[in-house]
């Protein structure tokens, strides 16, 4: 939860790598055993942005395609606005469209 985001921008003394979320996204993907479920949670909203040293926001589907070869069972939005709702099974691509800093719940399996 709220780790891939980070990864390679420095805030937390790692070093400078514009590719170390996908390089992490990589590895979980390799030792993700056949059968295994991984719960992924990332800042998600409209636009795909890197709020440099602090942490990355991603779009739908971005996360969609960094995390191809997997399974997509289940994504849950928590939006940035309270008044949209708590935690939103399946979003509305309207809902979607909206965030800038909301929060994306994908729940992946590996085939």
């Amino acid at each position: 939860m709220h780790t891939i985001e980070h990864i390679g921008l420095g805030r937390y003394g790692d070093p400078l790598d514009y590719d170390g979320d996908i390089k992490a996204i990589g590895e979980l993907k390799r030792v993700l055993a056949y059968g295994g479920h991984l719960l992924v949670v990332v800042p998600l909203g409209k636009d795909n942005r890197i709020f440099f040293n602090a942490h990355r926001v991603y779009n739908k589907e971005q996360v969609l395609g960094l995390f191809s070869g997997l399974l997509l069972k289940d994504f849950t939005l928590i939006p940035e606005d309270e008044r949209d709702g708590g935690l939103v099974l399946n979003p509305d691509p309207w809902l979607l469209e909206k965030q800038v800093y909301g929060c994306g719940c994908f729940y992946f399996t590996k085939a």
